[in-house]
């Protein structure tokens, strides 16, 4: 015989207690749902019998291209100004900040590195059903926005246009956000102190950010960061075509090593292996041998190296340029200095806003450099920090912290952030660059250096093959794995120098930003490959 009688102590089904805690549990699942969402539903049953706002606010239909839909014509938050007062308008952006009060709904809507604060208010045309529906939208959620545009006398302090306000008519939701954010984007966008006497620094650590890059990037700081790293590489472009140059493209898939074999992924290919390209510089060389007299690439550049530091990257954007010159590599050199000169010109006088929304969240000091730049020669560098109390060997090459203080002597005495150190010594370079014929423990290659950290390394390349073989086999370089490099000048290669730029160490620099990572979209370090 089957017993079904619930265990002793256990409570009946149909017991009063229990249909309690059901109709407890399901009112609380009830308004948990209304809360997260239940505000996106059909325009049609959001409207309500004798809402004045009727078909005014709701959910807009999933976007598809559909040619029948009605066409508006948007403007964008960045011109909303006193010129536009009284106009109607209709703006697409996040919802940044809601706040209801009564019969108030108090929205900032953003758009990049732009916002303006929007007034939702119950009147003869707007109903409370939209005030609430609109205090309920997920933050981060687009919305298309009809709205009043009224002058703002007192000014609004929290928002970017700070002369006018927006008095919506209408708000529909084009695309809702989850409720949960990982990360809220006013915190990820507060000035970062070192001290906070009220303790409200709060801060969203790197590793939160960079889990949820898609969310981060859309603060105004990233916003403004990433429109200066384009700039970057278009004054780059701009201004070696314009001295000449010629945009090529090179593979990134290598069969050899292209810096001697140290530091390089390597990639199944078919049946053999093959590497990824820790530099274009072969590529570029072939270029100059063919003729092509001044070339520049932008692509990506990988390094196998484990450091995690807060200027190295495994994959990053390498600006390189190489240039046939007549009779001296300063000839070149000069013309790199001269590139950096026009780059930060263009920076200072075009991003004027950028910079600006960067220094506000992270404050350094405005970057400062000299026209023509100022050149010291390597004995000059040993010098100036042998009277700082640090001893560099003739032979030695600098350390990072060596570098940096360097950079801070040559800040106080020549009041400028970039400046480029020539002559370095043969020793402590690849084994591809010419030696100083007047020197032999001098090279003829140079570093160019910002806020006292390297960002680029040249010099003038050996263009015989002879010489290039004995110089090879210097370093202890097995010739048969640099065959095909050496083979590039066997027909005739014209004298010539160049170098590597890292873009986002470029950036980062200029910026005075503590981390590399803050200037890469999606960086990739030893310990970090998504997303």
């Amino acid at each position: 015989m089957v017993n079904n009688k619930p265990p002793e102590g256990a409570e009946k089904p149909d017991s009063k207690k229990a249909l309690k805690k059901e109709a407890k549990k399901a009112e609380k699942a009830a308004k948990k749902a209304e809360h997260k969402g239940t505000f996106l539903q059909n325009e049609s049953s959001i409207s309500e019998e004798g809402d004045v706002s009727s078909g005014k606010y709701g959910n807009l239909p999933l976007i598809r291209s559909d040619t029948t839909a009605s066409i508006r014509k948007f403007t964008y938050v960045k011109e909303l100004n006193k010129s536009l007062s009284d106009r109607i308008v209709w703006v697409r952006a996040r919802l940044h900040t809601v706040r209801a009060r009564g019969k108030q709904c108090f929205i900032v809507l953003r758009q990049r590195e732009f916002t303006v604060q929007v007034l939702i208010n119950v009147s003869d045309t707007v109903s409370k059903s939209m005030v609430k529906f609109s205090s309920n939208i997920p933050k981060e959620s687009i919305v298309d926005l009809e709205a009043k545009v009224v002058e703002a006398p007192a000014g609004v302090a929290a928002c970017s246009q700070r002369e006018v306000e927006l008095v919506a008519t209408q708000i529909w939701v084009v695309s809702s956000s989850a409720p949960q954010l990982p990360l809220q984007i006013e915190d990820a966008s507060r000035p970062e102190k070192p001290d906070d006497e009220e303790g409200l620094n709060i801060r969203v650590n790197q590793d939160t950010r960079l889990d949820n890059r898609v969310l981060d990037l859309r603060t105004p700081t990233n916003q403004a960061i990433f429109r200066i790293e384009a700039g970057v590489c278009r004054l780059f472009r701009e201004i070696l075509t314009k001295k000449g140059f010629v945009e090529i493209h090179t593979p990134k898939i290598i069969p050899a090593a292209s810096e001697g074999g140290a530091n390089v992924f390597t990639v199944s290919y078919f049946k053999g292996s093959a590497y990824l390209a820790q530099s274009p510089q072969l590529y570029k060389q072939m270029a100059i041998a063919a003729d092509f007299e001044k070339v520049f690439t932008v692509g990506a550049v990988f390094r196998a190296e484990d450091s995690n530091t807060h200027r190295h990257l495994t994959e990053f954007v390498g600006l390189d340029l190489e240039m046939a010159f007549h009779y001296h590599y300063h000839e070149v050199m000069l013309t790199i200095g001269d590139l950096f000169t026009e780059i930060f010109k263009g920076l200072r006088d075009q991003y004027t806003t950028e910079i600006a929304i960067v220094g506000q969240q992270f404050s350094a000091e405005p970057f400062t450099f000299l026209d023509p730049p100022l050149v010291l020669q390597y004995p000059q560098a040993r010098k100036m920090l042998a009277e700082a109390g640090v001893e560099i060997g003739e032979e030695e090459d600098l350390s990072t912290p060596s570098e940096k203080l360097l950079g801070r002597l040559v800040k106080a005495k020549y009041d400028t952030d970039f400046y480029i150190l020539d002559k370095y010594p043969l020793a402590v370079r690849p084994f591809y660059t010419m030696p100083d014929p007047q020197n032999p423990i001098a090279s003829n290659s140079y570093d160019m250096f910002m806020r006292g950290e390297e960002i680029i390394s040249g010099a003038q390349r050996i263009h015989d093959p002879e010489f290039l073989t004995e110089r090879a086999k210097h370093h202890g370089i097995d010739i048969s794995t640099i065959a095909s490099y050496i083979d590039a000048f066997k027909y005739g290669c014209p004298p010539h120098a160049g170098g590597g730029i890292g873009l986002e160490r470029v950036v980062m620099l200029y910026l005075g930003l503590d981390n590399i990572r803050k200037t890469s979209m999606f960086p990739r370090d030893p310990k970090r490959i998504a997303p």
